[in-house]
């Protein structure tokens, strides 16, 4: 029956569900609960809290002042991902598991410009996240949040992917790049806690909220955090390689690929370069795609942190770009920092 001939029949059966309709709504709820609940389970046996002491000046002199965060494991032996800003300046760290034990947290290292921190715990039975990958991540894709803040474990939330290739400041002013955003609201305490795919996977460490607004959260994308917690676990801290640009991800044109005989998917467009920068100084403009630094091809900004957190500051390299149509290399000196 045609809509014309339901109205002239008076709009009977007007109002009335169509058959079937109840039931695959429930279906695509009870699809939609299965995600979020299966995420919930599989991390909870890894996040943790967080709780620290640190000393603070006043007039009266020193007194201790507490803060707490979420954190998750992800070795076996006990390292644990959480934000610089959660455990900055601690005096101490007491960690609660997932099994409600309570142990001590030893700081292995943290890096304030991607506002993140490696610690560590002694205990048996410890359960490690699934680390995922955030390349594959797409505006739209479900992900949830886990966290425990004061004390509530397994706390949930879950959202979609806003949009991917955020750039924000963290605390010490530097430029982050291809951040996460999201709206899987982060309450006060979450900070550090994993944002997971809806297979339980983690693709980013949760960082931000902008206060003022209403679902408007960020992650560090773990691809990136891999590389930061490597650094901090072999040395306590990172140093990288500082060009002076900000950077996003794009695709790059199959025709244009071809036509260079590039083998990248995509590249790091630049989006802004810093007066008298390294990058400055080398020729390098907004507008350019990295594709490649030395012989390191450069598919996405994680890449590109990735190159700089290895590469040795003060030496020459080579840069190869795509500027309009065109393939151009420079030679460039990063600054350490």
């Amino acid at each position: 029956m045609s809509w014309l001939q339901l109205v002239s029949q008076g709009g009977s059966q007007a109002g009335r569900p169509v058959e079937g309709t109840e039931q695959s709504d429930d279906q695509l709820l009870d699809a939609y609960s299965h995600c979020v609940s299966h995420a919930a389970a599989v991390l909870s046996r890894s996040v943790v809290n967080i709780e620290v002491e640190r000393m603070v000046e006043t007039q009266r002199g020193k007194r201790s002042t507490g803060n707490s965060g979420s954190g998750f494991i992800f070795t076996p032996d006990g390292y644990i991902f959480t934000n610089s800003h959660v455990i900055s300046g601690a005096e101490s760290i007491k960690v609660t598991l997932p099994d409600g034990q309570v142990v001590k947290g030893t700081l292995i290292g943290e890096d304030p410009h991607s506002d993140l921190a490696v610690i560590q715990v002694w205990a048996p039975g410890l359960v490690p996240a699934i680390l995922g990958d955030s390349r594959t991540l797409k505006p739209g894709h479900l992900v949830v949040a886990v966290g425990s803040p004061y004390g509530f474990q397994s706390t949930v939330t879950a959202g979609v992917v806003s949009a991917l290739g955020r750039s924000m400041r963290s605390q010490t002013g530097r430029l982050m790049d291809n951040i996460i955003q999201t709206d899987a609201a982060l309450n006060p305490g979450n900070s550090g806690g994993p944002l997971a795919n809806s297979r339980g996977e983690v693709v980013g460490v949760n960082t931000a909220v902008i206060l003022p607004a209403r679902g408007i959260c960020f992650a560090v994308p773990i691809d990136s955090a891999k590389s930061i917690a490597v650094a901090l676990m072999r040395n306590g801290y990172v140093r990288r390689g500082y060009l002076g640009i900000g950077v996003q991800n794009i695709e790059l044109r199959r025709k244009l690929s071809r036509f260079h005989e590039i083998d990248n998917h995509g590249a790091a467009l630049i989006l802004s370069v810093e007066p008298d920068s390294p990058a400055t100084r080398a020729g390098v403009q907004e507008g350019d795609a990295i594709i490649a630094i030395n012989d390191t091809a450069i598919n996405n900004a994680d890449d590109l942190h990735k190159v700089l957190i290895e590469a040795p500051g003060y030496e020459a390299c080579t840069v190869t770009v795509v500027r309009h149509s065109e393939k151009m290399t420079f030679a460039c000196t990063p600054l350490l920092k």
